[in-house]
């Protein structure tokens, strides 16, 4: 059976489209821009990554997306946009976190590491959350106040997002391995939507909204 899977990536200033087959990524476009072009290239992008995948609308079991934290502006427009897809496809909608999405890719590169993920936020707010070596959960997602003792307990651990600058000018230390190179793909979501997509772990259509985190608070909090 060809299980077609689209995947939208618009919670940062990454707008990246992707498409799989059986769990395998066949095609992915993407583009990185500070003035947040997502409601200009989405819909293009879809439309030409379907034609380099050969593949007709009416082919796709299931759209995954990117469902935050992230872009007010770019996660309304990603999952509205997905949204129109399965309602008019009459296709299931999977949610994927974005920060499950930069982990799934960190530990390609960085196996059996303790992985902080975090994205930027404003002024020194950033959304992170912690795997340990095995790839369990040691910190839950938070809205967290960068300082110099941020997320301290769980050292030694690889930084990935665009949140680790600002960890840079909090504090640096030997037991931080910064990588800047990995952010949020479609891609990076495959293997984790194939995943619910076979289990049908579904999200209902209609009351689907994307995961807006508010109420920062200090990483000396933290507990």
């Amino acid at each position: 059976m060809s299980d077609y899977i689209l995947h939208v990536e618009t919670a940062t200033k990454v707008c990246s489209v992707a498409i799989s087959l059986n769990g395998e990524l066949l095609a992915v476009k993407e583009t990185q821009s500070e003035q947040y072009i997502h409601g200009e290239v989405l819909n293009l992008f879809i439309q030409e990554i379907l034609q380099e995948a050969r593949i007709n609308p009416l082919d796709l079991c299931a759209v995954s997306v990117s469902s935050g934290p992230g872009s007010y502006t770019g996660l309304r427009i990603g999952v509205s946009t997905v949204k129109g897809f399965c309602y008019a496809l009459g296709i299931p909608l999977i949610q994927i976190p974005t920060l499950d999405v930069l982990h799934a890719i960190s530990i390609l590169k960085h196996p059996e590491k303790t992985i902080c993920v975090m994205l930027d936020a404003r002024r020194m707010e950033v959304y992170s959350k912690i795997w340990d070596q095995k790839g369990i959960i040691i910190k839950s997602l938070s809205a967290d106040v960068l300082d110099e003792n941020s997320y301290r307990e769980f050292l030694p651990f690889v930084c990935v997002g665009d949140g680790s600058e600002k960890m840079k000018t909090v504090w640096n230390s030997n037991s931080i391995q910064y990588d800047d190179s990995i952010f949020p793909t479609a891609a990076g979501q495959v293997n984790l939507a194939y995943k619910k997509f076979k289990n049908q772990d579904f999200v209902d259509v209609a009351e689907f909204v994307p995961e807006y985190l508010k109420d920062f608070q200090s990483t000396n909090q933290l507990k």
